[in-house]
């Protein structure tokens, strides 16, 4: 990796500091400093003088509205809607370090994306208050300078990490009016009336705000914009089942190389499942569960650094992103060997069952709690059943003796985030009605750890988990995630002809 060791001009984050030079003014505002330990000592007046000229324009002027823009528009307006007369600011959040002078991959805030569709860092949408309603402008870092010689010798200038959109290219884009984000914060300081923001992502801008805002009418922002996203529209569907479509031919891809993954270890199947991600996705929608063994039993198991051996089950979770940073959510529990013993087969198919009863309780105007009790009754039927646990099934799920084994919730909602809609109230998620338009995975599972002396031995160690996502539609459901089987016997099938 090269190190950007020039004399780097100090470029603002966001709105974290006054109103600094436009692309074009002739003279920095921000001194120039060196890094520390560059291999050059300074920039000499004929060097800084010939990086000023002899660069093609390049500003893109056929450019069309993202997909999303008339989507992004309908929401804005009901934003503005709910909170007439006030200032609403919500900010993509900055880059942050992983270290030293090297930044995580940056991901825009949920919030401003599904209002903007853009997805660069330090960028702010501003709703003002008018008479008519709301007047929106995105607030974004114009393309790197090069006047004062920020687009070759600052770490983010263009030549070191990319262009940016122009403020013109970008208002075409987005439909949105763009401005200057270094003048945001004067801005936002001279504010008069009530102003909410969404807190935890620009530092800047919450400081320019700071006696203007209150925790709890940010709040009421940040969980109406939560419950806006509990339906989807027809835009958010199709990059659901996109996500999902390339999802399908991620966990074909690792059934594959499974060989070579037991020849490795589970970093294989993680390595393998990125590709496709990154192929045909922005990224994976969340960290990789590639647990093998007895690491199925752990609900999280990312570290993904174990052997992956014939005759264990391969559990894995993963999901690809899409561009527009919407995320699939798919299970499957898959014979490392491609066959199931008879006891992983007992297991997997009394959680295949559970996800049947649990994906027949996805029904428009049913409870959302209906899916994860249908699915519960059957796991707890089935450790009774098997001498597990002392019935009867009631008592076994009033006092919630079932979760030993079942340990988690059978499902959430589905979206930009993979837990998407979490600020939601109570009322209106977990106690709340189902509609056509929300999205929602099902995913019942049992787990048996490796030193459960409560179970069988021949039980313990294994882990079983299906997950699909749910579309809830006007007549009942649909499952995006079908291009996958889940049968015990439609898995050993599916195994076998990929593997050829």
């Amino acid at each position: 990796m090269t190190v950007a060791d020039e004399l780097t001009p100090a470029v603002p984050d966001s709105a974290a500091t006054a109103a600094g030079p436009e692309a074009e003014s002739e003279e920095p505002e921000a001194p120039i400093k060196k890094r520390k330990n560059g291999l050059y000592p300074g920039v000499s007046d004929e060097l800084a003088e010939s990086m000023k000229s002899g660069w093609a324009d390049t500003e893109l002027h056929d450019l069309r509205p993202v997909e999303q823009a008339e989507h992004t528009a309908r929401r804005r307006a009901a934003l503005s809607a709910r909170f007439p007369g006030e200032r609403l600011v919500i900010p993509a959040g900055n880059l942050k370090t992983r270290s030293n002078d090297t930044e995580y991959p940056f991901r825009a805030s949920v919030e401003y994306a599904y209002l903007t569709g853009n997805l660069t860092e330090d960028g702010v949408l501003v709703l003002e208050p008018t008479t008519e309603g709301h007047k929106a402008t995105i607030y974004l870092l114009p393309r790197s300078d090069r006047e004062n010689g920020e687009f070759w010798l600052s770490g983010q200038g263009e030549l070191w990490v990319g262009r940016r959109h122009s403020l013109t290219e970008a208002g075409k884009l987005y439909g949105i009016p763009a401005s200057d984000v270094r003048e945001l914060a004067e801005a936002l300081r001279e504010a008069t009336g009530p102003v909410r923001v969404v807190r935890g992502y620009d530092a800047g801008v919450e400081a320019a705000l700071t006696d203007k805002v209150t925790a709890e009418r940010d709040e009421e922002l940040r969980v109406f914009l939560s419950e806006a996203r509990l339906v989807k529209d027809e835009f958010e569907i199709a990059e659901l089942q996109k996500a999902v479509d390339s999802t399908v031919r991620g966990f074909e891809d690792v059934v594959r190389v499974l060989d070579k993954a037991e020849a490795t270890s589970e970093r294989y199947i993680e390595g393998t499942f990125f590709l496709r991600a990154r192929v045909e996705g922005n990224d994976v929608g969340y960290g990789s569960i590639c647990a093998a063994g007895p690491h199925a039993t752990t609900l999280h198991w990312v570290r993904n650094d174990g052997p992956v051996r014939s005759g264990d089950l391969l559990l894995l979770d993963a999901g690809v992103e899409t561009h527009t940073l919407y995320t699939a959510d798919v299970t499957r529990t898959l014979p490392i060997n491609g066959r199931f013993s008879d006891i992983q087969k007992q297991v997997y198919d009394a959680v295949y069952e559970a996800q049947e009863a649990g994906i027949a309780a996805v029904q428009p105007g049913g409870k959302y709690r209906d899916f994860h009790d249908a699915a519960q009754r059957v796991l707890a039927e089935k450790i009774v059943e098997w001498g597990l646990v002392e019935g009867p099934v009631e008592r076994v799920l009033e006092l919630g003796l079932q979760r030993r084994w079942t340990l988690h919730g059978t499902g959430h909602m589905l979206g930009m985030d993979v837990h998407d809609c979490a600020a939601a109230r109570t009322e209106t998620y977990v106690e709340g009605t189902l509609e056509p338009g929300m999205v929602l995975t099902v995913e019942p599972g049992l787990y048996f750890q490796a030193d459960d002396l409560t179970v069988p031995e021949e039980y313990r160690g294994i882990g079983v988990r299906i997950e699909d996502d749910i579309l809830v539609t006007e007549n009942g459901n649909r499952n995006l995630s079908d291009g996958l089987p889940r049968t015990s016997s439609e898995v050993e099938l599916w195994m076998a002809s990929l593997k050829g």
